[in-house]
């Protein structure tokens, strides 16, 4: 049977859920005991994308997000957010009907972020059910988009298990997907991750992820991985291998692969990295996609690439990321290839800067400049951002 639940529904479960024969006094100090938070991010960005039939984008966007967690009761917790984001500026949300200017996909959004219901009741067990954040290993395939000011979120039922020292094993079933410009995919999606934290090699996670989307029958696939992330005193390594095939409704013949191979070298408090990412080709026909992924950390902040080309993405990259005076840097350049004939896609800079203010407060100003050769346009694109967390 399929599982969905939507915002009415979430709100009488988390309202209902818990037993009426309860003490009521108990249940007010799982109220009392909770927690309050509120996270608001104040961004703007500036785009460039060289399409001579847009102008270019500039947004002015603040995120609130107001959220609060009780304490257990009866080894139930439950914890509600809603989220609001307020715009200002010219340019194309993808939903505001601005489509003579460049994309910023931050839109006016006024939404129930995450409500769930979690029960611990069974030693180093967890079901948590509702509209919850899943963000799984790096978030290259699952994630929740956090870059961007409405987050990516999950209407799931959920179980993690930690009953072994060291292991963790997550199963989820997705009805639907809350996407970043404030829209919804219905999906018939199974999770399931299980992490091994310290093994003589480093951490190591394999996965399988099944999506079938309701409205989307050619972005149904079926991906089967591994990854392993580890030191050797200074020398630091990432490798990951998985493999994506069409699965329910999808009526093609997909067999793609994704490989990772990183390497990494530490001085001080600096760290160097070379590596190659592929998103690899079915010969022309089709290509590895991550479609639940946090796109905007991977194939260059310009965003060029959040959905695989059809030859393919090899992503060769270097990177460097340093801490100076309090401000943590990051730089990174990538050479864009296909994966299918080897074709010149173009190049991209990165640059990074973040400045804590104070331990609940951070400022932030990034920049990215890809350079096109085959595919796409040169793109400029500059954010400067404040963002501040609180909880009491």
């Amino acid at each position: 049977m399929r599982f969905k639940l939507n915002p009415v529904l979430l709100g009488v479960l988390t309202a209902i859920s818990v037993p009426v024969t309860v003490n009521a006094d108990s249940l007010a100090g799982a109220f009392t005991e909770g927690k309050a938070d509120i996270d608001i991010r104040m961004r703007y960005e500036a785009v460039d994308d060289g399409n001579p039939l847009t102008e270019d984008a500039d947004a002015a966007t603040m995120r609130t997000r107001l959220g609060f967690t009780t304490g257990n009761y009866y080894d139930l917790q439950a914890h509600a957010d809603f989220e609001v984001v307020h715009t200002g500026g010219d340019f194309n949300s993808k939903t505001n009907g601005n489509t003579g200017y460049a994309v910023v996909a931050d839109p006016k959004v006024e939404e129930l972020n995450q409500a769930w219901l979690a029960y611990s009741g069974i030693d180093n067990n967890v079901f948590k059910l509702g509209r919850q954040r899943v963000i799984l290993d790096n978030a290259r395939f699952v994630g929740n988009v956090g870059w961007r000011q409405n987050e990516q979120t999950f209407d799931a039922l959920a179980y993690i298990n930690s009953s072994f020292d060291d292991v963790s094993i997550l199963l989820a079933h997705v009805g639907q997907v809350n996407t970043i410009l404030g829209g919804s995919l219905n999906t018939n999606t199974n999770l399931f991750n299980v992490g091994l934290d310290k093994t003589p090699i480093g951490k190591v996670s394999a996965y399988a992820y099944s999506i079938d989307l309701d409205d989307s029958s050619a972005n149904d696939t079926l991906t089967l991985g591994a990854r392993l992330k580890g030191s050797a005193s200074d020398f630091l390594y990432t490798v990951e291998y998985a493999q994506q095939s069409d699965t329910a409704d999808n009526t093609s013949d997909l067999s793609a692969s994704y490989t990772l191979l990183e390497a990494g070298y530490k001085i001080g408090d600096t760290k160097f990295f070379i590596a190659d990412e592929i998103l690899g080709s079915d010969d022309g026909a089709a290509s590895f996609q991550t479609l639940l992924a946090t796109k905007h950390a991977f194939n260059g902040w310009a965003d060029k690439f959040l959905t695989t080309p059809v030859d393919g993405l090899n992503d060769l990259y270097v990177k460097a990321v340093t801490k100076v005076g309090g401000f943590k840097l990051v730089g990174v350049y990538h050479d864009f290839t296909s994966d299918n004939g080897s074709t010149d896609y173009g190049t991209e800079l990165d640059l990074l800067v973040v400045k804590p203010i104070d331990k609940n407060i951070k400022a932030l100003v990034k920049y990215s400049d890809y350079s096109a050769d085959t595919f796409s346009t040169d793109t400029k694109k500059i954010w400067v951002s404040l963002e501040g967390k609180f909880s009491q």
